[in-house]
């Protein structure tokens, strides 16, 4: 059971909002009370559709942005208040993420092999356990990292643009485990590749995560990846967490309604 398990990240009641383009300048809420724990190797998926507070979540959770009111704690430590925002670098590698678009998460103008060095370059000489008997030589760590995410070492010297779209998620997805984080951020990571990518991608993901025992935030609008990646779903309509349920739940005529309104338009 999670519950059993130390809970790695802890959101209360977290609120945020955008100042309206009317005259008035009435602030719209993104997040309107957010709450849930997720915790330690367990993977939760978020559905909603779009604008419904999925991708504002994720940037409040990597401190990309500011909340208005509210709590996110990372192990058990404050991150983020009001008035209050940690500075990413302390965390050290501890919650990385991965976006939708690789080709955006990778600077065109490094070598494969810098980009991936990067995390590590910043970790001021700490070596996390995965790369451990390759501390100290940079091909061989990226090597490592290459052949965890089923890539051919030979691409080290290459640059970003010689690369194929899955094979940019691919680095990009080696990138965010290279500091063994304790958390990653999935925002839409498949949905810009072709089917038999993603599946493959998937599949690979969910290793990754048994092997080295991340928790993991996935947000998606793919029911499918939802359902092979999660341990857990939570729905969130308009700011707010409107249901939440384990994974074999999601296609259950027992579900809130609009969760069954989902499913329909994306089964569809």
């Amino acid at each position: 059971m999670s519950e059993d398990r130390e809970v790695v990240l802890a959101i209360q009641n977290v609120i945020k909002s955008y100042a309206g383009h009317t005259k008035h300048k009435i602030r719209t809420k993104a997040l309107d009370g957010v709450t849930f724990h997720l915790h330690e190797g367990e993977c939760v998926g978020l559905i909603g559709e779009s604008g419904s507070g999925k991708s504002t979540l994720a940037r409040c959770i990597l401190l990309m942005e500011k909340i208005d009111a509210g709590q996110i704690r990372f192990q058990g430590k404050e991150l983020a208040g009001p008035g209050k925002v940690a500075k990413y670098q302390a965390l050290e590698g501890q919650i990385q993420a991965v976006f939708q678009n690789p080709a955006a998460s990778l600077n065109p103008q490094l070598r494969i092999i810098d980009s991936l060095m990067e995390p590590l370059d910043s970790l001021l000489n700490k070596t996390p356990a995965i790369l451990a008997d390759c501390s100290h030589d940079r091909q061989r760590c990226a090597r490592r990292l290459l052949e965890m995410v089923e890539l051919p070492v030979q691409i080290t010297d290459r640059y970003p643009h010689q690369l194929s779209g899955g094979q940019k998620q691919r680095v990009a997805i080696a990138r965010a485990i290279s500091s063994k984080p304790s958390l990653i951020v999935m925002d839409e990571p498949t949905s810009s590749l072709d089917m038999i990518t993603q599946a493959h991608i998937v599949d690979m993901l969910s290793n990754l995560q048994k092997s080295i025992g991340f928790s993991c935030l996935f947000i998606s609008h793919d029911l499918g990846t939802i359902q092979h990646v999660s341990d857990t779903i939570m729905v969130i309509q308009q700011g707010r967490i409107i249901d939440n349920f384990a994974r074999g739940e999601l296609f259950s005529s027992q579900r809130h309604a609009y969760t069954q309104s989902l499913v329909h338009r994306y089964q569809s």
